[in-house]
């Protein structure tokens, strides 16, 4: 759970009071801290930490017979880490509901078939809950501009360990066939850097866990955060 006492990490220079904006003196409305990164960085593990209701927004990907799909350059597979595999249109609706009227209708996703299986009511309590996927910082401006931004961040971690933890993962929950997870796999360890710097472009601050509780606990206190698309990665 957090500590909403607890002071978020990091040097004064990456974060400051500049970043937030107080609410406290009204009713603090629902917001939303989009959690971002490459596939395997420990989101969904995080978002479970911080206690939040959690909106999972790989359920929102298309399904696997949608013409509109990409493919990966030079080769027949579908690109599910491109955004154009993703209904972002529909991830923002569902968050606008939420954070209106604490509940919405939110599809049920299974990526071994790459289909929608069901769907299922969501309900959330005020004022803040988490949504999470690798595409969550294509949507941290559409938020922002829509006043239901609390935070956006962009988790981060060693190439070679995400590799390792996306693909125990993948395997153990057989998302998709061995080798098209190992060539996956290879390919996103090689472009780790960029996604990160891409996602920081966007709009997400880019952390490791503790640092990232440490928001959580700033937006839980209260402070909503202004987004700075194209800023650049701290080093």
């Amino acid at each position: 759970m957090l500590d909403t006492n607890r002071r978020p990490e990091g040097s004064p220079a990456r974060v400051n009071a500049s970043h937030f904006c107080s609410v406290s003196s009204q009713p603090i409305p629902t917001r939303v801290v989009l959690l971002a990164g490459p596939s395997g960085s420990g989101k969904s593990v995080l978002a479970a930490r911080t206690g939040l209701p959690v909106l999972r927004l790989d359920d929102f990907y298309k399904e696997h017979d949608d013409p509109t799909l990409p493919r990966v350059p030079g080769s027949t597979d579908i690109d599910w880490d491109s955004a154009g595999s993703w209904d972002a249109d529909a991830a923002v609706a569902a968050i606008a509901e939420l954070c209106r009227c604490g509940r919405t209708d939110v599809p049920v996703y299974d990526i071994a078939t790459s289909s929608r299986t069901d769907h299922e009511a969501f309900h959330i309590e005020p004022p803040l809950f988490v949504a999470e996927g690798i595409f969550a910082a294509d949507i941290v401006e559409r938020c922002q501009d829509l006043g239901l931004l609390a935070d956006a961040l962009c988790l981060r971690g060693r190439p070679s360990t995400t590799f390792r933890r996306r693909l125990v993962r993948d395997l153990r929950e057989g998302r998709k066939s061995v080798p098209f997870l190992l060539r996956r796999g290879w390919r996103l360890m090689r472009a780790e850097r960029r996604i990160v710097a891409r996602q920081t472009a966007l709009g997400a601050y880019p952390c490791g866990k503790e640092e990232a509780l440490g928001r959580f606990a700033a937006a839980a206190a209260g402070r909503c955060r202004r987004a700075s698309v194209g800023a650049p990665v701290p080093e």
